[in-house]
């Protein structure tokens, strides 16, 4: 399997369940990695043969920037649904870093993964 990344693609947003996380946005870091047969792109060189990751980073600073979320997982979950249901993406992982969040760690956060399968209920939706 071949995969596309982003790694530590920088948001703000409100995520939090404290009354002072939901007035104050704070930074989250995101990494995804998305499956896909890059062959076709890569004998053609063109665009519209792969993931167009440009896309997939614009769309999640959208999302992300303009979500409210009280829980990392939530805020992770919908993530992965985004990419899945609108870029047609087979298999994702998901990870999301909430620097600052614990004293005395550096990080903390969730990862996960989720297959096309667990949004077959889901209308994928048209990228704008």
């Amino acid at each position: 399997m071949d995969k596309i990344f982003l790694s530590q693609l920088s948001v703000e947003c409100i995520v939090g369940i404290w009354d002072w996380e939901r007035r104050v946005k704070q930074t989250v870091i995101i990494d995804v990695e998305m499956a896909a047969d890059i062959r076709k792109a890569a004998a053609t060189d063109h665009i519209d043969d792969t993931i167009d990751y440009k896309r997939v980073a614009k769309r999640l600073l959208a999302f992300v920037g303009e979500s409210q979320y009280q829980l990392v997982e939530t805020l992770t979950e919908q993530i992965a649904k985004v990419i899945v249901t609108e870029f047609g993406v087979s298999w994702v992982k998901v990870r999301l870093n909430k620097r600052g969040a614990i004293r005395g760690a550096r990080d903390v956060g969730i990862e996960i993964e989720r297959r096309a399968e667990d949004y077959a209920g889901v209308t994928q939706q048209t990228q704008p």
